[in-house]
């Protein structure tokens, strides 16, 4: 596992990688250029970033009609500001439209930890993933994020994609083959399947380590992408570990865990548990102290499953 890396400088450096190759690729910001490592691209495209102040849903609408003229925008500003703030922008503008426009919401799930449920976004993927035909990408580490960036550029259509801001270790290798909508086995088992998604895949990864030293070989997925979600993997973990674990960044309804229930329960019910956010608006103070709070950590999470299949 090599160092730890910045989510949105391995971003902002990965969607310069991504101009340079496409004309057409724009990126646009609501009055957080800088925070959401965007000045790179600045300095080497000036003319292909566009700030706005603060007016997110006029900015969705501004970026569809981009898109009409075969521009690739890449909206980025704070998670719930590109999410929650302007949703019917993003159902209407982007989604019924079927505009190809790119949102990146960044400082995501708890990671903007002590500004508070205001500036947390616990709830982004339950509701964009119900508007029809919107890509939904969580990426793991930062192997992922600079390999999404690229496939989303390359991607015909809507898209929103979430990173938070703590530096992230790298778990996948450089090489693997990224494709939206194909999860990624980690590391192999047959006791018992934990999923795990986003910024908290690293905790998955600490927690299967310390299970396999109590003799409990979990098997560990990336899931990348929550929308289009790779039910094969889904099902053949099920069906050949007996038993499924989620763990995310988000509220336990309509997240991760959500959508993988709603694929166990129509094609393998097996049993199932969820590590995220239960129903109520998170604290805010350090980001590793709230991770905790929600047992989120390796050893919580290491816990929860030894319980589960004990």
């Amino acid at each position: 596992m090599s160092e730890a890396k910045d989510p949105r400088k391995v971003f902002g450096e990965a969607l310069v990688e991504v101009g340079e190759k496409n004309p057409d690729v724009l990126a646009i910001s609501a009055d957080s250029s800088s925070g959401s490592g965007l000045s790179p691209f600045k300095e080497k495209f000036p003319s292909r970033h566009l700030e706005f102040g603060i007016m997110e849903q006029g900015i969705i609408g501004f970026a569809s009609g981009l898109a009409t003229t075969g521009k690739i925008p890449f909206v980025v500003a704070i998670a719930p500001f590109v999410t929650a703030r302007p949703f019917e922008m993003f159902r209407n503008d982007l989604g019924y439209m079927r505009q190809n426009v790119k949102v990146v919401g960044r400082c995501a799930g708890l990671t903007y930890s002590t500004l508070g449920p205001t500036h947390q976004s616990l709830e982004d993927v339950a509701i964009i993933r119900t508007i029809p035909g919107v890509v939904v990408i969580n990426p793991g580490d930062p192997v992922d994020i600079k390999k999404a960036t690229h496939a989303l550029a390359a991607h015909k259509g809507p898209a929103y994609m979430k990173i938070g801001s703590p530096k992230m270790p790298v778990l996948n290798k450089e090489d693997y083959d990224y494709e939206i909508g194909k999860g990624v086995v980690l590391k192999e088992g047959n006791d018992v399947t934990i999923i795990g998604t986003g910024t908290v895949l690293s905790k998955a990864y600490f927690a299967s380590e310390l299970l396999e030293k109590e003799g409990i070989h979990a098997r560990l997925i990336n899931l990348h992408t929550l929308k289009p979600i790779d039910r094969t993997l889904i099902i053949k973990a099920a069906r050949e570990t007996g038993r499924i674990v989620t763990v995310e960044e988000h509220y336990l309804h309509g997240g991760l865990g959500g959508a993988v229930a709603e694929v166990l329960a129509l094609e393998h019910p097996c049993p199932m548990r969820m590590i995220g956010v239960d129903d109520q608006f998170a604290s805010n103070g350090p980001y590793e102290e709230l991770l905790g709070i929600y047992g989120l950590q390796p050893e919580q999470i290491a816990e929860t499953v030894k319980k589960f299949v004990t």
